[in-house]
């Protein structure tokens, strides 16, 4: 057993304890006159705060009553022993340096009864102090056990999370490459449109250039019209007003009016042609609205195009997002793993100490048992002894009881034998009176 100081305790220290720990009611009085009574009830309690008490000691051994011949008479002798032996083997394991005897539980002593009563008393302090320590070591076990299923709770979640997002990563990676082969043809389309676009805003700069000449070729011939209405009024003014030399001037006219015809025809020509210039890049024009309402039908496509590019650009963030938080869980896995092996040691650790502080524990209380058991046997044979001196000594006070009833007996009839012949002595005496006058 573990060692421990037998400090000595007053009289009213131990009164506090057993009031404390509600093993008994006590006053001063009774420790200082100690009663073979009161001790017995203050053993008998202690020994059930301790847990020490095998049986009850007001119960009989019944195979051992029949051993004797009058066994009620034995029955406050056996109770008292059964007590004894009990407080002995207490008092023996706890290395008590003041022997214990039948005396101290009979006829007590006050000084001996408060030294065995401290050295009970510090016992079960030392053994409450070791069990609060070793719960102590049981509720941390108890924390680090419910830590560490915590912590594999925690991971638990952690990889189904870990899981979900993996899971969740292939769902999308179809979508993300679905995403990203049309963002190539959308980009593919959109240099194909660009280029077509270029092309056809060089042809519309080329066709206004023309319309422009156009135009202004036919203000040109309109100009020159006006001025030859206008010449032609002026000649008719002045054939008018000078008829001698109209032929003259007539023929000269005439052959400016030739002229001036077929400058108009030319000019109506090139009208025409510009007319019909004028109409080719009309229908070009229109060709050009129509591709520039495709271009912007185009561009609203690029515009989508480029939305789905931030979308793919967003999903690609989402991801790196998703990937780095995997990495952080990773991380947090790997930490709590490691926290958790932690635990474990700390709790094989733990338990490998109270393993052995509970074997060294064990091994002291079996040595304890079998130091028990040996004294238990001894006093079992020294029991028998004692039964059977005092069976002997029931069977002799028998005998002397039965010499002493045969004496009585005896000295009755003696007794009754001695008065008749105290009678018959009287008998004779008064006879001899009476004969010895005569002779």
């Amino acid at each position: 057993m573990a060692m421990y100081s037998l400090p000595s305790m007053s009289r009213p220290e131990i009164i506090s304890f057993l009031s404390e720990f509600q093993i008994i009611t006590l006053s001063e009085a009774d420790l200082l006159n100690p009663n073979p009574n009161v001790l017995f009830n203050l053993y008998t309690s202690l020994l059930h705060h301790l847990n020490t008490l095998q049986d009850d000691p007001n119960q009989m051994d019944f195979e051992a009553l029949e051993r004797l011949d009058n066994p009620d008479m034995h029955l406050d002798s056996v109770r008292v022993m059964n007590l004894y032996f009990q407080i002995m083997d207490v008092l023996e394991n706890i290395q008590c340096p003041t022997p214990f005897t039948l005396n101290d539980l009979l006829f007590p002593d006050a000084n001996r009864t408060a030294k065995f009563l401290t050295a009970i008393i510090n016992f079960s302090l030392h053994r409450d102090s070791k069990l609060s320590m070793l719960s102590s070591y049981g509720d941390q076990l108890d924390l680090l056990e419910e830590q560490r299923k915590q912590k594999e709770s925690k991971l638990l979640q952690l990889r189904e999370e870990i899981d979900a997002i993996k899971e969740a990563k292939e769902r999308e990676k179809p979508l993300v490459l679905e995403a990203e082969a049309k963002v190539k043809e959308l980009r593919q389309a959109i240099d194909n449109f660009n280029s077509l676009q270029s092309n056809l805003r060089k042809e519309r700069n080329q066709m206004k250039e023309k319309a422009q000449e156009l135009t202004n070729n036919v203000s040109t011939a309109e100009f020159e019209l006006i001025q030859a209405t206008e010449q032609n009024a002026i000649w008719r003014s002045k054939i008018v007003q000078s008829p001698d030399k109209l032929q003259g001037a007539l023929e000269e006219k005439k052959a400016i009016l030739m002229e001036a015809k077929d400058s108009e025809r030319l000019a109506m020509q090139r009208f025409q042609e510009k007319t019909a210039v004028l109409e080719v890049y009309t229908k070009a024009w229109q060709k050009m609205t129509k591709q520039l309402a495709q271009m912007h039908a185009i561009q609203e496509q690029v515009n989508s195009a480029k939305s789905a590019e931030k979308d793919v650009k967003q999903l690609k963030a989402k991801l790196s997002d998703e990937q780095m938080l995997e990495i952080s869980l990773e991380a947090k896995v790997t930490e709590c793993e490691a926290k958790a092996e932690q635990l474990d040691k700390q709790k094989r650790q733990l338990e490998i100490e109270g393993n052995l502080r509970r074997d060294e524990d064990t091994r002291g209380l079996n040595n304890v048992k079998l130091e028990a058991e040996s004294r238990r046997r001894d006093l079992e044979a020294r029991g028998r002894k004692i039964e059977a001196v005092v069976a002997e000594r029931d069977a002799v006070e028998a005998k002397i009881e039965s010499v002493k009833e045969l004496a009585a007996a005896t000295q009755i009839a003696l007794f009754k034998k001695s008065e008749e012949i105290v009678n018959e002595v009287n008998v004779y005496s008064n006879s001899m009176v009476q004969v010895m006058p005569k002779m």
